[in-house]
């Protein structure tokens, strides 16, 4: 039994996330971690929400809410739309757990012991007002480049030009919109991910299978320009995890937190940590630390291109750098971007379908198979409405759902509710079988090598294949003249369904358990062999003719859902 931990990258906590965030990790991670379980690994899946940082503040004083009130409840928010998508995460830990704060406290004394960590003096702008340093999304201005007046002290979001906050004209705090800033000098913590460069290369150049686009990103940030730069691992906040030694206070350090790209990948271990302490697991040791049974687990990463710097070299440096059996990722599975109908999704201008509102029009498998049927893997991809209901129309309700209404609606009219007796195979039905082995193992190696889009359509041809000898078969032509022949077609095209429904799990888990309950079966044992696997519904084997597995998107839906989705969320 190989053993695979999966982590996706952690969504943020300030707000729901839309499509485009779904598809570019948790979703491909789920259909990947169903894969393995049906095939019999063992698997440890798990995700949590990323609670620290500027961010969480700015949106738990826009709620009007404590900041920890308003990351809980959020968190439960995401919890319920996770489960939603039908998410199988073993565990979906939280950022701010007590867990993750020793651990990180942890990891930054063992860098510090490891001379991994330094002291650094820089100006950074102060709010008498306010009493604080102001982190650059406090800050907003007028952009010195286009004259947009709510340009942030990171970056203007009107012409996108990277800021710094002395470049704004007349900046103000985002906290109280007092103007009486000044630049005051601040310590911070950095991490020397230069010292690690070398060691760093040489891991990510031994990952010779990695795809294309995760590579030459760690790449650029290796040796582009200065080439890799030591990153500030504090910051002046309230909310955060405390800048400690572990258990001991950093001295000069007080009142200050770890930058959340610091804590934010230690989560992965530390929801495991909480996976224990759940109660849902036993050993979080023997899937994290080399030295205690985790040399045996493959480690796979998914996650956006936008994470990869941080997955490939920031959260290595701090495994690395601490000298200490962690267990470092084995593949990084990256995605390119999805964008929304002629521009790009926007979690700030409400433009696009957010996870809350796909639940509210249609169920999960509707769009779990757009979604991982047009994974942004080898370029971006876009979600238009009229590829949507063609896919959906097309894919799902007339070959997948047709077949299995045709086939076990026929059945009843001719043989009852029970899978018919009689009849041997003949040359056409040993053709299929030859047809959906070679399909079927076509299918497990794209999900081995975690294709996604190539796996879809791998899946679709299997759905396929029963259709057109469905066709070819034509039971109920056959019925009038060998009924003997047509129970037999009928029998191996009712076993169909329930094959179908095994292979169709990890994408469409929904549709696959209606189909397996359809079938009054709970086998969902993989099929290493077509022959066996197409006998295990036996003759007098009751079943019930399902409800429509997927209704048709009709021209009005789409329409309304385009014209509802195109600007300003609610």
């Amino acid at each position: 039994m190989a053993r695979h931990l999966i982590t996706s990258a952690i969504p943020y906590i300030n707000g729901i996330k839309h499509l485009g965030n779904l598809v570019g990790s948790q979703l491909p991670a789920d259909l990947f971690a169903r894969y393995c379980r049906a095939r019999g690994d063992e698997v440890l899946f798990l995700c949590a929400t990323d609670e620290h940082g500027t961010p969480a503040e700015l949106a738990a004083a826009k709620a009007g809410q404590p900041v920890a009130d308003y990351c809980a409840e959020m968190w439960q928010v995401q919890k319920r739309l996770s489960d939603g998508f039908r998410l199988s995460f073993d565990h979906f830990g939280r950022s701010s757990s007590p867990q993750n704060h020793r651990l990180t406290q942890h990891f930054a004394k063992r860098l510090h012991e490891q001379g991994l960590i330094r002291e650094v003096s820089e100006t950074q702008m102060y709010s008498p007002t306010d009493g604080r340093y102001l982190p650059d999304r406090y800050i907003e201005g007028t952009c010195p480049n286009c004259g947009f007046e709510s340009a942030r002290g990171d970056q203007c979001d009107n012409c996108t030009k990277q800021l710094d906050p002395v470049d704004l004209i007349n900046p103000r705090s985002v906290i109280s919109g007092a103007t009486d800033l000044e630049m005051r000098e601040t310590k911070h913590l950095y991490l020397c991910q230069s010292q690690m460069k070398d060691e760093l290369e040489a891991w990510i150049d031994s990952k010779t299978d990695w795809p294309i686009l995760t590579t030459s990103i760690a790449k650029k940030w290796l040796n582009d320009g200065d080439g890799l730069q030591d990153r500030g691992i504090t910051r002046d906040l309230d909310w955060g995890i405390r800048v400690k030694r572990g258990d001991e206070d950093w001295p000069g350090m007080e009142g200050k937190v770890f930058y959340v790209w610091f804590d934010a990948p230690i989560e992965y271990i530390a929801s495991a940590q909480e996976w224990v302490e759940a109660g849902k697991g036993d050993d979080w040791q023997r899937w994290w630390r080399t030295d205690k049974g985790a040399e045996d687990v493959t480690y796979t990463q998914f996650m956006g291109k936008d994470n990869v710097p941080f997955h490939t070299l920031s959260f290595p440096a701090t495994i690395l750098g601490s000298g200490e059996p962690w267990k470092l990722v084995d593949y990084i599975k990256s995605f390119n971007y999805l964008n929304y109908d002629g521009g790009q999704f926007s979690t700030s201008r409400g433009r696009g379908v957010f996870m809350d509102q796909a639940l509210e029009i249609l169920p999960a498998d509707y769009w779990r198979w757009w979604l991982l049927s047009h994974a942004p893997e080898s370029s971006d991809a876009e979600f238009t409405w009229e590829n949507f209901q063609t896919s959906v129309n097309k894919d799902l309700a007339d070959v997948l759902g047709n077949f299995v209404s045709r086939v076990t609606k026929f059945c009843r009219s001719k043989f009852g509710e029970e899978v018919p007796a009689d009849g041997e195979y003949g040359a056409q039905e040993m053709a299929l079988i030859d047809r959906l082995t070679n399909r079927i193992r076509d299918y497990e190696g794209h999900m081995q090598a975690m294709e996604v889009r190539k796996s879809a359509t791998a899946l679709r041809a299997i759905w396929v294949e029963g259709n057109e000898y469905l066709q070819e078969a034509a039971p109920w032509s056959t019925f009038k003249q060998d009924p003997e022949r047509a129970a037999m077609q009928i029998r191996l095209a009712l076993n169909l369904i329930r094959l179908y429904a095994v292979l169709s799990a990890p994408f469409i888990p929904d549709a696959a358990a209606t189909m397996l309950s359809a079938m009054k079966t709970d086998d969902a044992s993989w099929p290493d062999q077509v022959p066996g696997a197409l006998e295990i519904l036996t003759p007098g084997h009751t079943f019930e003719v399902p409800e429509v597995l997927f209704s048709k998107i009709t021209d009005d839906q789409r329409e309304d859902w385009q014209a509802r989705f195109s600007g300003t969320r609610d």
